[in-house]
């Protein structure tokens, strides 16, 4: 008997219009663009919840699409109609597989071979190990699964796929997690990113061959054939493609933009790379991933295709992948004592096999115990690469749901305990003695000695005030008495390019990088090389690239390690043209006072706009008599300082009588709108010298109107819109050693 099956008709690309009694969910383009508004929306907030627990933002995604999908909204069947009804995922999945297109050619541009090859054999053994114990307990975990929840299933296939699941190492997820930590640049951190180097390469290959073995195939010769033309397709890349892309790169000059045409022409090799591996039988990421390792990573030409995909993809399209999976995972499936009994082995299996693998063999390399545990978790990470391995085996029908949903919890659980693990094993910090020195502060008996100063910068803008500061801070001696270490203050984000720029950072255990890279590819470096040429101070640039709520650490760390008597940092506002105060980011305010509050050895400046040559010197006194009705304070508390005050002026005072460039005056007031009189008669000088935390009751006055305490009652006051002035603001702030902060040079 013949049964009439009616097919929804397919989705028309948009609609007319809500007026004219069309539902946007009905059509293609508006329901895609609520899709992903939806998903960003719900990925961002949970890795803004999840970023206390320095947890890469892969959880959050893995977490939101699981969220999204069956096993919690998903349950609502008029949500999951409306949202994510089935004749939108083919939509959904083209996105998504675009993206993931895009994604895997940033990873490989991100391997870079070279480095790989300098860790030695210690990362092959390492990265040797790490797949085949795992590879061997997948495969016995995949006799129980297939025993129990995955009967039916082409053994060969399902063998191979839990082997490559349980054996692979999320490299771009490992890269974060160790970025995040500051572990990329220490010994850890590179063997780690060596072993996963080759891991990855490994598992894609071994993917590769489980994908050939999982198709419906008519003849066992199919399997072969299409391994060997996946062979034959990444040695024509290497032969054909990776001349190209050398041409291309020589013909990118440092501080030139990248031709558009050669940009363009690489997106589109991208995409035709994954045509053919997709019509040979592979999938259409690996063309992607092999056209990514094959970019030359020297010079601008990378840089310049990592700036022009990495955002949209890893902001845009990626998660639409993980909400793909989510899709795909219902945790309902995972019911009864025995599915969760194998879930318990599954999970086990997976660390069991990594962790010991890295270990014993980390531990035969002859490393410490603490490094060779701390390696074996890192090891253990798996993300999105898991991912990826699991959806083709679902889609291959290599998986079913239940053992697609425990795959998917188990990577989602290995990638979380993997930061929370290494920070309680592993920490190198503790093994940094502290470096002692003299000069920690700019007072000392032979004035020819070198002065070093750590100038932390923003971004260009702040570069006018911090030479112009080194101007006038050199003198008119011949000895380069002067040196400084320009640090760069960069967010780490989660942004390929950050990785790219941390990799190049030096041996120190530390994300600084000055050394190995032209100067060209950077205008801010050329700055500093010119002042460099053109004057006899010393000058060193250097990168920090840090997640604000420990950029302070690398502020101190570096002036601890460069032996630092100054460090100044900008505000976190630059002036605009028309006077009014900007805010650059409001993070680095954050930045300013933590960092205020650890390093009490060093002097903690704030600079900004232009500083020129310097002209008079001001003090103000203060009558004996009482401000207003605050309460005096008792001048017992600060003698010591006010003697090494007065000695200080003394000695100015008389160094500076007969010398006609410098005026030097005193000026007596009484209450806190005297002061202001007499600051604000000075208000056309080009630089106000002020401290931060001034004694007396003068002080105390003027502290009521203070918005900014990190630049004191008269910093605060100078940079209010009350005070017209466009000059220059430096406040210091002076820490003791043993006693709290009392009086400001």
């Amino acid at each position: 008997m013949a049964t009439n099956v009616t097919c929804p008709k397919p989705m028309k690309a948009t609609s007319n219009g809500a007026f004219q009694g069309d539902n946007p969910l009905d059509f293609a383009l508006p329901l895609a663009i609520l899709q992903i508004c939806l998903v960003v929306v719900v990925t961002r907030s949970l890795a803004f919840v999840l970023k206390p627990l320095r947890q890469p933002r892969v959880i959050a995604e893995i977490v939101g699409g699981i969220l999204l999908g069956p096993s919690a909204l998903g349950r609502n069947k008029n949500y999951l109609k409306a949202i994510f009804p089935p004749k939108s995922l083919t939509v959904l999945d083209t996105l998504a597989n675009m993206g993931l297109l895009f994604f895997l050619f940033l990873v490989g541009l991100e391997l870079n071979f070279k480095s790989v090859s300098k860790t030695g054999k210690s990362a092959l053994c390492i990265a040797i190990a790490g797949i085949t114990l795992p590879f061997a307990l997948g495969i016995g975990s995949a006799f129980a699964l297939r025993a129990t929840i995955a009967q039916g299933v082409n053994a060969t296939s399902f063998f191979v796929f839990m082997g490559v699941a349980l054996s692979i190492t999320a490299f771009p997820v490992l890269a974060r997690i160790l970025a995040e930590l500051k572990l990329l640049t220490t010994d850890v951190g590179k063997l780690a990113m060596s072993a996963a180097a080759v891991n990855d390469v490994a598992a894609w290959i071994l993917l590769a061959l489980a994908i050939a073995l999982s198709g419906h195939n008519v003849s066992h010769v199919v399997p072969l054939w299409v391994f060997l033309c996946g062979c034959g397709f990444v040695i024509v890349a290497i032969l054909v493609v990776s001349p190209i892309f050398k041409w291309i790169a020589r013909h990118c000059h440092e501080g030139e933009p990248v031709n558009e045409t050669y940009v363009c022409a690489t997106l589109a090799a991208v995409l035709a790379a994954g045509f053919v591996t997709d019509t040979i039988g592979i999938h259409a990421m690996f063309g992607a991933f092999v056209l990514g390792v094959l970019v030359p990573k020297e010079g601008p030409f990378a840089g310049a295709l990592v700036e022009k995909v990495e955002d949209l993809v890893s902001g845009l399209f990626l998660p639409l992948y993980f909400v793909s999976s989510g899709l795909k995972t219902n945790v309902a499936t995972i019911k009864g004592v025995q599915s969760w009994g194998l879930l318990v082995l599954v999970i086990c299996t997976a660390c069991l096999g990594k962790i010991v693998g890295t270990f014993t063999v980390a531990k035969i390399c002859k490393m410490p115990t603490t490094e060779a545990l701390a390696l074996g978790f890192l090891m253990n990470s798996k993300g999105l690469v898991e991912l990826i391995v699991l959806n083709i085996g679902k889609d291959r029908k290599v998986l079913n749901d239940q053992t697609f949903a425990i795959m998917v919890l188990m990577a989602l659980f290995t990638t979380f305990i993997t930061t929370p693990l290494v920070i309680a094993v592993y920490k190198p910090a503790k093994r940094t003695k502290k470096i002692d020195y003299k000069h920690r502060t700019i007072e000392r008996k032979n004035a020819n000695s070198q002065l070093r100063l750590l100038a932390c910068f923003h971004n260009a803008r702040n570069i006018p005030s911090i030479i112009n500061l080194f101007e006038a801070s050199r003198g008119t001696d011949k000895l380069e008495s002067l040196c400084v270490y320009a640090l760069h203050l960069t967010e780490l984000s989660e942004r390929s390019s950050a990785i790219q720029m941390v990799q190049k950072a030096r041996r120190n255990g530390l994300p600084f990088w000055n050394k190995g890279r032209p100067s060209g590819t950077n205008h801010i470096v050329v700055a500093f090389e010119a002042f460099q040429q053109l004057s006899k101070v010393s000058v060193r640039s250097m990168t920090s690239i840090s997640s604000f709520s420990d950029m302070h650490e690398d502020i101190c760390t570096t002036a601890e390690r460069k032996k630092a008597a100054i460090i100044i940092l900008p505000f976190h506002k630059h002036q605009r043209l028309d006077g009014s105060l900007e805010t650059t980011r409001a993070e680095f305010r954050g930045v300013n006072n933590k960092g205020m509050m650890i390093a009490k050895p060093l002097l903690m400046d704030f600079a900004w706009l232009s500083i020129p040559e310097l002209g008079s010197v001001v003090r103000l006194l203060v009558e004996s008599k009482t401000v207003g009705e605050v309460v005096r304070i008792d001048a017992e508390s600060s003698n010591n300082t006010i003697s090494a005050d007065e000695e200080v002026i003394t000695d100015f005072k008389a160094r500076v009588s007969d010398d006609n460039s410098i005026k030097y005056e005193e000026r007596v007031v009484g209450k806190s709108n005297e002061a202001i009189a007499a600051i604000r008669a000075y208000n056309r000088c080009n630089l106000f010298l002020v401290g931060r935390m001034p004694d007396g009751e003068l002080a105390l006055a003027l502290n009521e109107r203070n918005e900014y305490p990190e630049l004191g009652p008269v910093g605060s006051l100078l940079i209010s819109p009350e005070f017209p002035t466009t000059a220059s603001v430096l406040v210091i702030q002076q820490y003791h050693d043993k006693a709290p902060p009392s009086n400001d040079a």
